[in-house]
């Protein structure tokens, strides 16, 4: 990203205000660690550092946002409460610095939010917290709270929409260069963040702008809810028609009005990555780091191979976030080998006859295909029986060959491509 255009300035946030935020956080969220990745080091001929958000003792940074916000508040604000919308990673900040500072908090959560994140939102605020389950998506909890806000006077603490959650989340990587420097002795040459509403992108931004202007900054959204790309284009913050939920700490389908400026006047770059590209670098850092990540904690590095990062240079990226819940990791998978390439559906028009499957896994699977899901689907005659089938190929370059013996073999055979809306019920 040029210097010149870093350095222009946007409004709401500036440096001073993020330095503001780090003083007031000092004793109060704890300091996480900066730590190299050989990993993607060696994928990439360059030196990756890992921003490790996850080992929060809420586990992201929203912590750092919702903490300064509250702390900033006067003795009346306080005295009326707050109430916020959350994904969960928001929520337990807010619970957490409402705990810490005696403040009550009305939180609203989609229905979307993993249990695992509900129970914690629970345990960290204890009698200073009541949770709100409201509609599928963050928009439809926010509404709510601003509902609630309006009517009780109690103070709303935006997930990333407002100077004091923005210019807390800048901390991440205002104490991420500091600790890159005492390490390696300079300042990154690219930083990567993941993006949602907005907020840590634009603290990030509004940190750098000033202190280091050189630095390329790219922020990474996921492919089914990219309200940051499409901001840009309309050049102001915009609906998305349809969110996929999935990337659940990212999935937010209109970017925040504070946050869109300083993107929109930095000049840096926006990417998206697919939800089956997260999934492949979650069980990545799961098998080889032996880091639990949540789908948005996955963001930044899931997006370093496309970004044309150069031999040598260095680079940190932002892991967000570790509130994923153990029982998502079925799904994870299948994810992540459809994505690759491996994974394959179809329905399979069975002959109603003694050794119809003994000739279709014989004449039709390869070696080392599987099937991993078998159900007929309807028995609409007595002739033929429609069944919904699962193949996971040895390796992404024997589809060709499957195809191609499907297409000799006796049943009628149909794909279910990856974006049919049949996927939806299977994935």
């Amino acid at each position: 990203m040029p210097a010149d255009r870093l350095s222009t300035a946007a409004p709401g946030v500036t440096a001073a205000d993020v330095e503001a935020a780090a003083r007031r956080l000092v004793d109060v969220v704890p300091v996480t660690p900066l730590t190299p990745n050989q990993r993607l080091s060696d994928r990439l001929a360059a030196q990756v550092f890992l921003k490790r958000e996850d080992l929060q003792d809420v586990r992201s940074y929203k912590a750092r946002g919702a903490t300064n916000f509250i702390a900033g508040l006067d003795a009346t604000a306080r005295a009326a409460g707050v109430v916020c919308a959350s994904a969960g990673n928001h929520a337990q900040g807010v619970a957490r610095a409402c705990a810490a500072l005696g403040v009550h908090a009305r939180i609203y959560l989609p229905r979307t939010t993993p249990r695992q994140k509900r129970e914690r939102v629970a345990a960290i605020g204890g009698r200073w917290v009541e949770i709100v389950v409201e509609g599928d998506l963050y928009d439809d909890a926010a509404s709510a709270a601003l509902e609630e806000s309006a009517r009780t006077g109690a103070t709303l603490v935006h997930a990333f929409d407002s100077v004091g959650t923005v210019a807390g989340q800048g901390t991440v990587v205002r104490e991420a260069v500091g600790q890159l420097v005492d390490q390696v002795g300079r300042a990154p040459d690219v930083v990567v963040v993941p993006v949602g509403g907005g907020g840590l992108l634009a603290g990030t931004l509004a940190w750098l702008r000033e202190e280091h202007p050189e630095c390329r900054v790219v922020g990474v959204e996921p492919a089914g809810a990219a309200s940051m790309r499409a901001a840009l284009a309309a050049g102001a913050p915009v609906d998305l028609p349809t969110v996929d939920p999935f990337v659940d700490g990212a999935a937010v389908s209109r970017v925040g009005a504070v946050p869109f400026p300083i993107v929109r006047d930095s000049g840096c770059e926006v990417v998206s990555v697919p939800e089956g590209a997260v999934c492949i670098e979650m069980l990545e850092l799961y098998q080889s780091d032996g880091i639990i990540a949540e789908p948005a904690g996955a963001l930044a590095s899931a997006a370093l191979p496309a970004l044309g990062v150069g031999p040598g240079q260095t680079v940190v990226a932002v892991l967000s976030g570790g509130n994923n819940d153990v029982t998502r990791y079925a799904e994870v998978v299948e994810r992540a080998l459809v994505h690759q390439g491996r994974k394959h559906y179809f329905l399979v028009e069975f002959p109603q006859e003694p050794g119809a499957l003994r000739r279709f896994l014989d004449e039709v699977l390869g070696p080392d295909d599987d099937i991993t899901l078998f159900e007929y689907v309807k028995h609409n005659n007595r002739e033929t029986g429609p069944a919904l089938v699962g193949i996971e190929l040895g390796s992404p370059d024997d589809l060709p060959a499957l195809l191609e013996r499907m297409a000799l073999a006796p049943p009628q055979i149909e794909r279910v491509p990856p974006d049919s809306p049949l996927f939806r019920f299977i994935v």
